[in-house]
């Protein structure tokens, strides 16, 4: 892989520095270039003689912008922090450069409120568990993570009995629950990630490969306290899950924001984790049982709970503390019709920074979601200079908290700044790939709306194909933004890059996407690089455009398919 950034390129740009304060708007435009078939060969980027953003879509700007949100004065951008406030500031910056309009009536943002929990000394919280087959300690961090959902400063179980529950999964549609003649009221549950079929990879139990809502760790937390569970843990496994136990470890240290009950009136669980695949097994040995044994039976209709006939205690107390973030909105208002809206999103958030790691200590989160926010102000640029003028108006909406569980997509779908009856699609930015030109398009969730035909038609443009999600287990169309907007009715595209490489094929681009997941995602690793291939890149956000382009200046609203997980409301 050639680099598209060279160091004398970058060092240029930092020189520059990369703030839209030091920047003028540039002249506008006709009309930006049409998507090219074959993006250019990289080669060293100069920044034009004034400075001047571009009103076209390009690798020049789009890499400044990338370097400097993922940079470490930006620490990390967690909500609540320093990060947040240059990270908001910066957007609304750029959007008013840009020439949008604020989003929300008449303001940039839009306050999401937050409730934070920490756990005090989390190096000291163990898991102890006595059974017939001996007894066992489980260390946080390295055998399991937990934490409260429901705010409690304390949180106390003594000799709580142990149940395992398969999937924990109650799913009236597939005929399948794993409650079923069980009462778990102030027990702990043990249960499976992912859903049912996914261990013996059944095709006719659920969606087959394909995870549904009911392998969404949120859904089994919830379930469980609907239940009247006191605590549930979920088994990590690397391909059932999707990512790493480093993933988990990360993601469930430190500060733990959720919105208040007020706004999420979901039954929480006072006690909730994760423990690892040989932290399962020590637990179920510890009551005389086979793990492994156990988790092939709940993947067979029929599975009944079980049991274990060992007993868990915990003891950890918490901080909880109220406080906001921001979502940032910025509208181009559409020229005929403006009360009906295209929502284009890209959560800002990332992890911060984590005094406790040795060496980096800063989640930069460069390619998730950096290149996502990137993306919304190089499209913005693109709307902005378009001739004619969309005839819809388009909202740009950059949402906080998707890294603790979607809430500021959630926020804005229960009070959304346009209504969802008149947004006419979602087109959500989630983590593009940067290692070059793809054929093919991956689509998650293809099949689902009539935005297939969109998108079909803007990658035959760039001669490019159409492909579904290459993992499907992994549940990606439940780990993003647009789910938010799918479950109000909006239909919503979530596509970018292939794993069908110009270059190496789909060999190179599994590989690739590999070592990002084991290497960088979620991972302080996950920094700015100048050896980035963008050609891909913009093309995937040349496509995006396309495609909100040709809404933009439709009267018709794209309908979800027969058959589809979503529907609009009637």
């Amino acid at each position: 892989m050639r680099p598209l950034l060279t160091a004398s390129a970058v060092a240029g740009l930092v020189a520059l520095g990369l703030t839209a304060c030091q920047r003028e708007p540039a002249p506008a435009a006709e009309a930006p270039p049409a998507p090219a078939a074959a993006a250019p060969a990289p080669g060293p980027l100069v920044p034009t003689a004034d400075g001047a953003w571009s009103p076209a879509i390009t690798a020049e700007d789009f890499a400044a912008r990338v370097q400097k949100l993922a940079s470490d004065q930006f620490e990390g951008r967690k909500p609540g922090t320093v990060g947040e406030r240059l990270t908001t500031a910066y957007l609304k910056d750029q959007f008013e450069q840009i020439g949008l309009k604020p989003g929300n009536a008449g303001s940039w943002f839009q306050t999401v409120p937050m409730v934070e929990t920490t756990m005090v000394d989390a190096d000291q919280v163990a898991l102890d568990v006595k059974g017939s087959g001996g007894e066992a300690r489980f260390a946080f961090g390295t055998d399991m993570v937990l934490g409260t959902l429901d705010g409690s400063l304390e949180v106390d179980l003594k000799d709580s009995d142990v149940l395992f529950l398969g999937y924990g999964v109650d799913a009236p549609d597939q005929q399948w629950n794993d409650f079923d003649g069980v009462d778990v009221k102030g027990k702990t549950i043990v249960v499976l990630v992912n859903d049912p079929g996914w261990g013996s990879q059944d095709p006719e139990l659920f969606k087959g490969r394909a995870l549904t809502y009911y392998g969404r760790w949120t859904y089994k937390f919830e379930e469980a306290a609907r239940k009247g569970a006191a605590a549930a843990l979920i088994v990590h496994e690397d391909a059932g899950a999707g990512y790493p136990w480093g993933v988990v470890q990360a993601g469930w240290s430190g500060p733990q924001q959720s919105l208040p009950a007020s706004e999420d009136p979901a039954p929480r669980l006072k006690a909730a984790g994760w423990l690892t695949g040989d932290a399962a097994r020590r637990l179920f040995a510890t009551a005389g049982q086979d793990f492994d044994a156990l988790k092939k039976a709940a993947d067979v209709r029929g599975f009944k709970p079980v049991a274990l006939g060992a007993k868990l205690s915990t003891r950890f107390t918490n901080t909880v503390t109220r406080s906001t973030s921001e979502n940032v909105l910025a509208v181009l208002p559409g020229t005929t019709r403006p009360d009906e809206v295209i929502v284009y999103t890209a959560h800002w958030d990332h992890l911060g920074k984590d005094e406790h790691l040795q060496g980096d200590q800063i989640y930069n989160g460069a390619v998730d979601n950096a290149t996502g926010v990137a993306a919304l102000l190089e499209i913005a640029e693109a709307f902005k200079h378009q001739q004619p003028a969309p005839e819809r108006s388009i909202l740009f909406l950059a949402v906080t908290l998707e890294e603790s569980g979607l809430l500021g997509s959630a926020y804005y779908a229960a009070h959304p700044a346009y209504p969802l009856a008149k947004t006419v699609a979602n087109i959500n930015i989630d983590a593009l790939p940067v290692i070059g030109r793809s054929k093919d398009v991956s689509v998650i969730g293809l099949g689902q709306s009539e935005l297939d035909a969109y998108v079909t038609e803007a990658a035959k443009a760039q001669n490019r194909t159409i492909t579904p999600d290459a993992s499907p287990e992994k549940g990606f169309f439940f780990r993003s933004d647009h789910v938010n907007f799918a479950r109000g009715g909006v239909p919503a595209l979530y596509a970018a890059g292939g794993e069908d490489l110009v270059e190496g094929g789909t060999e190179a681009g599994a590989r690739a996407e590999a070592d990002y997941n084991t290497h960088r995602y979620h991972k302080p690793a996950d920094e700015f690089d100048p050896n980035w291939d963008l050609r891909g890149t913009i093309e995937d956000l040349e496509l995006l455009y396309a495609v909100g382009r040709r809404l933009g200046g439709e009267s018709t609203f794209p309908q979800w398919k027969p058959g589809a997980d979503f529907r609009r409301p009637q």
